[in-house]
């Protein structure tokens, strides 16, 4: 995938481009860019969306009479993004993927490790509750030993070691969401549902199932301060 971390930078920043001003985007936002990224989504397909659903807003206030509305979410570009994605393929566009390499990314060796060594730190020193404490221990032992791999070997495939990175992320998903109660989940489900409610003609049912578990995903992860892993965060540090 073009771009592969930049992708959420640069969605954002279109985003708020196109809205002619700033607003950061929320939990919600960044839980529904991380299932375009994952279901492998084009960057120049998201673009294209958000894009052509800003042209029809605007043309849209142009000719409205009363005062319209402005855009404050990204899952309001959803519907757009799904059929530029399906305009892509109809068209054959895309089809040549450019992997990011070392040197364009500015994700060097020692910067990489650095990173995932600052990341087992900070899971050591979270307050966990069992069983979740014993699965970080194991996952920032398990970054710390990646650190000294990709030392010992520079050349070891960045997009092979952030799917490893995934890997652990989902190891702490599912210890977090045992360690947390039922009412806890249940009240995370419900804000999620609450805040999706105003996109659901916008968005397939699978990509609301998605994003419902990647908003709780984060929700977890910052109530007990755990960072994310994957490499991509590296461009936001």
């Amino acid at each position: 995938m073009q771009n592969y971390f930049n992708y959420f930078t640069e969605i954002e920043e279109r985003f708020q481009q196109r809205r002619g001003s700033l607003l950061m985007l929320s939990t919600l936002d960044w839980a529904l860019i991380e299932t375009w990224r994952e279901a492998g989504i084009p960057i120049e397909a998201v673009l294209r969306g958000i894009d052509n659903a800003f042209d029809k807003h605007d043309a849209k206030v142009l000719r409205a009479t009363i005062r319209t509305r402005k855009v404050n979410g990204l899952a309001w570009c959803a519907q757009s993004v799904m059929e530029a994605v399906e305009q892509a393929m109809e068209a054959s566009i895309g089809a040549a993927s450019n992997h990011a390499t070392e040197t364009e990314s500015g994700f060097e060796t020692e910067r990489v490790a650095l990173y995932l060594e600052g990341n087992a730190a900070a899971i050591e020193s979270a307050k966990l509750n069992s069983p979740a404490d014993g699965t970080a221990a194991e996952v920032a032992v398990r970054l710390r030993a990646l650190a000294l791999g990709l030392r010992a070997e520079p050349k070891h495939s960045l997009e092979e070691l952030d799917r490893t990175l995934s890997v652990l992320e989902e190891k702490i998903f599912a210890a977090l969401t045992n360690a947390t109660s039922e009412q806890e989940l249940v009240t995370l489900r419900e804000q999620a549902t609450r805040e999706l409610a105003p996109y659901r003609g916008k968005m397939q049912a699978v990509q609301i199932k998605q994003v419902q578990q990647q908003f709780l995903q984060k929700r977890l992860l910052e109530a007990c301060k755990l960072p994310r892993l994957s490499l991509f965060y590296m461009s936001h540090g």
